[in-house]
């Protein structure tokens, strides 16, 4: 293996002008801007402080009208000024603004929620305990519409970063320490995931390894020894450990001392795969830190809530949608290509194992089924799922309802009934389920969803290993935040209608 000292000059900047960014791509390393976190932040004050004051003028406006001028208005107006100040202090606060909570996840969103609950108490304690008789429905006003525009404006803010980690640029330039599979997993991982922020420039392998022969290697830059050298060379912001018995707990501690003074970020990869940071607490027992790992949210309380949710949003769905569905229903019934009856029902298996009757507009033939054998060597994916981009058992009208994902607008029944839930892993066929190995069957341990992690993901297009692990990773780490953000990602996908064959 070719260490730092034998590169060349010309090798070391050619090896520092590339990225191996998202999707497989390479960027300028020119694209990351230092300081760009400090910026964003930055952002997000202004953004607040914005969301602030409009969230109280039109509380103002609406409590007390846009013409009145009594005199008690004063102190409302002057209330109105300093609200979006405290706003910015309650956020910083319940640390809205740490980069630990920004740009990925739902941490920051929670964050912004909890200022909101916050700064209501702080009102509520202060109104009575000072007397300062502060109008109800200008509270009532106020803060839930600063907390829910606050969390609008900071999703589409962080839609703006997330386009340019796609473009490659404002990445944190990244050197991987591990050994040569483990390197060349983590980077096929990171390039398969765009809005990781992560561009890998380099790796540094244990001595008597060169990952020559491992597909998808970024440039190697010397062993463990030179970790600290490879990142001046490389000009690297983050240094990230995979797990390898060589660095123990003595040789991290050496690594963190030598990159401190740079004060470059250190991210050590834990062997877990697919759980959440709120299921792991580091907890210190006679100086050892200990990872304790909390089992996932399969029952109690808050499957109660999502339950509920679930049958309450199903119910109010069917009820807005009902035109639609009626419309939807005719077209499949009478139009070109396909002329049957509206709804297709499926045998599917749901939780536990236990069967039900799937509903969906029929998008086929009448005859599918029967013409299924036929065209088993025509798959397109990789698994047990059957999927064909151009299947010509698929009518004109089916092509467009799958397009817009139209077609699984009936299984809002099979939420309503319990059968289902709004978010959860794609309810499969018995004859998948049949050949699934003993993890996968995991996915089995809640109710399938009528949409999920996987489809706004990349929905058809992700391979079917890929596929089962967001549908794990979902039921490992479930939270009602989480649905609430699949189901806002769900829009934005059927929009694209990427994947949907």
């Amino acid at each position: 293996m070719r260490t730092l000292e034998d590169l060349s000059t010309v090798e070391i900047k050619q090896k520092e002008a590339q990225l191996t960014g998202p999707r497989g791509q390479e960027v300028r390393a020119v694209a990351t801007q230092p300081g760009w976190r400090d910026r964003y932040a930055l952002g997000l004050v202004v953004i607040d402080v914005v969301v602030g004051l409009i969230a109280a003028s039109s509380a103002l406006v609406l409590r007390f009208g846009a013409g009145e001028t009594k005199s008690f208005l004063i102190n409302y107006r002057l209330f109105t000024f300093v609200f979006p100040l405290a706003w910015v202090a309650i956020l910083a606060i319940n640390r809205a603004y740490e980069s630990r909570h920004l740009f990925v996840g739902t941490d920051e969103y929670v964050r912004v929620v909890r200022a909101g609950i916050g700064l209501t108490a702080i009102l509520a304690f202060a109104s009575f305990a000072f007397d300062l008789r502060l109008a109800r429905g200008y509270v009532i006003i106020a803060v839930p519409l600063a907390t829910l525009v606050d969390v609008v404006g900071r999703y589409l803010y962080r839609q703006t970063l997330h386009r340019s980690w796609a473009r490659g640029q404002r990445l944190h330039r990244v050197i991987l320490v591990g050994h040569a599979r483990a390197v060349a997993d983590m980077t096929q991982r990171l390039r398969n995931e765009s809005h990781h922020g992560l561009g890998i420039i380099g790796a540094c392998l244990p001595l008597g390894q060169s990952g020559r022969t491992e597909d998808g290697m970024p440039p190697i830059y010397g062993s463990f020894d030179s970790v600290a050298q490879a990142v001046r060379h490389s000009g690297a912001d983050t240094v990230v450990v995979l797990s390898c018995p060589e660095i123990d707990g003595a040789a991290l501690r050496r690594l963190a001392w030598q990159l401190e003074s740079d004060e470059i970020d250190l991210i050590v990869a834990s062997t877990l795969v697919d759980v959440a940071g709120d299921r792991t607490t580091i907890r210190p027992v006679d100086g050892l830190p200990m990872l304790h790992v909390e089992h996932p949210r399969l029952k109690g309380s808050t499957r109660l809530v999502k339950a509920a949710f679930d049958r309450l949003g199903a119910f109010v769905l069917l009820a807005l949608l009902s035109p639609v569905l009626a419309v939807v229903a005719l077209l499949v019934m009478f139009g070109p290509g396909g002329r049957g009856p509206a709804i297709f029902r499926q045998e599917r298996v749901g939780k536990d194992g236990r069967p039900f009757v799937l509903y969906k507009f029929r998008t086929m033939v009448v005859n599918a089924e029967a013409k299924l054998a036929e065209l088993r060597n025509l798959n397109d994916t990789d698994g047990e799922l059957f999927k064909m981009r151009k299947d010509p058992r698929v009518t004109p009208v089916g092509r467009w309802l799958r397009r817009y994902s139209l077609d699984e607008l009936p299984q809002l029944l099979n939420v309503l009934k319990g059968d289902m839930s709004l978010v959860g892993p794609r309810p499969p066929l018995a004859l998948e389920v049949a050949g699934y190995p003993a993890d996968m069957r995991r996915r089995l341990v809640v109710k399938p969803g009528l949409t999920g992690l996987w489809q706004v993901s990349g929905r058809s297009d992700l391979s079917w290993d890929e596929s089962i692990r967001l549908d794990l990773t979902y039921v490992e780490n479930w939270s009602l935040a989480m649905d609430l953000a699949i189901l806002a990602r769900t829009v934005s996908a059927v929009m694209r209608s990427s994947g949907a064959y």
